[in-house]
């Protein structure tokens, strides 16, 4: 049996392989991406989706309301709702970039491994885990994590290979230490649950006016249940979580579409231009227009949805 760091090792080395320039490569294999970082990273504002990430080689920060998580080799992440959070890398030089890969979690293979396990009744007790988790990759799942990467060096066995490996991969999510932290928000019903169909209201009316008691109703909760569970769950009320929506899409409508600062933040739903400049200046550091110049100076632009947490 190998041992965490032969697995780690291996798995690297495949990514380093796979990987010729700093940023995002997607693979052959469905939902799978690597990562790859040569040097520190400025503080980066994303809209991060469900996904588990591991890092094999450097480290990085991530910051979900006022909470920090650190995780670096041998750390798996795991993101079970779509949340505004800020990234980092703070560990990679060129002659050791931080590596990592990524995959986004499919809820409908979640469902189905779901339907087909009897999981333990301690995986439902706790309803207050918040909707990110690090702890280190369990050795069964590293050997699946090894597995599908090498299947990219036998590309003719991906199509057959990669879904049942994908499944395995979560099933060793649900059965490890963070089973909890998925099943709270796969489970039907429960309070996890009734949150990210919160949180998926939020993100398709976050330039409308917020009103607890409609969002309540909506998901099936009173009012005072769902603040309960929201701030537990994201580190965050429902009110700051739709601040952070409509600023992160502020910045992206003037980083990418080019608006201006006013229609921006009208767009996100700012009646108000002064309110909109002085909330996006405590969220970014930066007033409006000084932080569009700055990020163009700097070529960062806007890292979009689909740059998880690799």
């Amino acid at each position: 049996m190998l041992k965490p760091d032969d697995y780690l090792g291996e798995i690297n080395a495949v990514i380093a392989r796979s990987t010729e320039s700093d940023g995002l490569t997607p693979t052959a294999v469905d939902h799978l991406f690597f990562g790859r970082q040569s040097s520190p990273s400025l503080p980066m504002h994303l809209a991060q989706w469900p996904c588990f990430a591991l890092v094999t080689q450097g480290a990085k920060r991530l910051t979900l309301g006022d909470e920090v998580f650190h995780y670096g080799v041998g750390d798996c992440l795991l993101v079970t709702l779509d949340l505004p959070v800020v990234s980092c890398i703070v560990e990679a030089t060129p002659e050791r970039p931080k590596l990592s890969l990524g995959m986004a979690i499919d809820s409908a293979r979640l469902q189905e491994v779901l339907s087909r396990v009897s999981l333990p009744p301690e995986a439902l007790r706790c309803d207050t885990l918040r909707g990110v988790a690090v702890h280190k990759a369990p050795l069964e799942l590293l050997d699946a994590m090894l597995r599908l990467v090498r299947l990219l060096e036998r590309p003719q066995d991906i199509a057959a290979m990669a879904p049942l490996i994908e499944q395995e991969i979560l099933y060793r999510l649900l059965t490890g230490p963070h089973g909890p932290t998925l099943l709270r928000i796969a489970s039907a019903n429960s309070p996890g649950n009734k949150i990210a169909r919160a949180i998926a209201w939020l993100r398709q009316h976050y330039a409308q006016p917020l009103r607890i008691d409609a969002l309540a109703q909506h998901v099936g909760m009173s009012p005072s249940s769902l603040h309960h569970h929201f701030s537990q769950v994201t580190a965050m009320t429902p009110l700051q979580y739709q601040k952070r929506l409509r600023l992160q899409e502020a910045r992206r409508l003037m980083l990418v579409d080019c608006l201006d600062v006013g229609s921006a933040g009208y767009r996100v739903g700012y009646q108000s231009a002064s309110q909109f400049s002085r909330e996006y200046s405590r969220q970014f550091g930066l007033s409006p227009l000084r932080d569009v110049e700055s990020a163009r100076g700097t070529g960062l632009g806007y890292v979009a949805l689909a740059d998880a947490q690799a």
